[in-house]
């Protein structure tokens, strides 16, 4: 496991490239303090920390759903509009699945595709292409009351992905599901992230999660959030139950908790 910086956007420009970047709310908290990262094209990354470390904190601002106090996040590959704000192209998967109850999986799907004025037709395919992707064909016309927890995050993952984001941002969306269904969604999502090169940025504070899912585990500390480490997975893709169940696997699961109780206890 190593953390030379170099490595770190995979030789070119970053996708995204935080700067100084802190975050203080009206109530006077200081959720992050002068976080510095690169996101690299293609790469898995996880956040990883305690709860209020300012993780989703962080997530929300690389995807313009809240600004920095101080500090930039720059795109500097993406184009920009005319008021110099970068077009993100980007998905986002929430810890709650977020559905429309009214609507079937497919339509739950296809929605970002329709506000975005794509003929029906197409949408339907492309959403539907999508949701065998993630292992769903056939519960097309299934309602989100009508699927287990782990389904239900599936539709999320593929309303996301469906418009073809070059980076997917994910706040714990495994985090209220049962350890089968988790490990089962761990190795579907990699299995996408492999076919499709997106650049992925998981948030969890999971040490196995992390360790199984990422390239990349950027670790916080709390109070207030701010990294404490950078490090390299060197484990080669695809994973698997026997990298899952490998000393490798246990050896790096020790190393990235050691980094951890590192920054929960400074």
């Amino acid at each position: 496991m190593s953390t030379p910086h170099d490595e770190k956007t995979g030789g070119g420009k970053p996708l995204v490239s935080v700067r100084h970047v802190s975050k203080q709310f009206a109530n006077g908290t200081l959720a992050v303090r002068d976080v510095n990262l690169d996101l690299g094209t293609g790469q898995f990354i996880s956040l990883l920390g305690p709860s209020g470390c300012g993780k989703s904190t962080l997530l929300r601002m690389i995807a313009g759903l809240g600004a920095p106090s101080t500090g930039t996040i720059e795109w500097p590959t993406t184009s920009h509009d005319a008021s110099g704000k970068p077009e993100r192209d980007l998905g986002f998967v929430f810890q709650d699945p977020t559905l429309m109850p009214w609507a079937n999986a497919l339509a739950n799907v296809m929605m970002p595709l329709i506000l975005k004025h794509m003929p029906k037709r197409e949408a339907e395919q492309r959403s539907a292409e999508m949701l065998e992707l993630v292992g769903l064909k056939g519960f097309e016309k299934s309602y989100p009351r009508e699927l287990s927890g782990g389904m239900k995050m599936r539709v999320s993952i593929a309303r996301a992905l469906v418009m073809r984001p070059k980076i997917l941002l994910m706040d714990e969306p495994f985090a209220a599901l049962d350890e089968i269904t988790r490990h089962r969604l761990n190795d579907d999502l990699l299995e996408l992230w492999w076919k499709t090169k997106f650049t992925a940025v998981f948030v969890t504070h999971s040490v196995f999660e992390s360790v199984y899912l990422s390239k990349r585990i950027v670790v916080m500390a709390a109070r207030p959030g701010r990294v404490m480490a950078d490090l390299d997975v060197d484990a080669p893709y695809p994973r698997d139950e026997l990298f899952r169940t490998s000393s490798d696997y246990a050896h790096l699961c020790r190393v990235v908790s050691g980094k951890l109780k590192e920054a929960i206890g400074s």
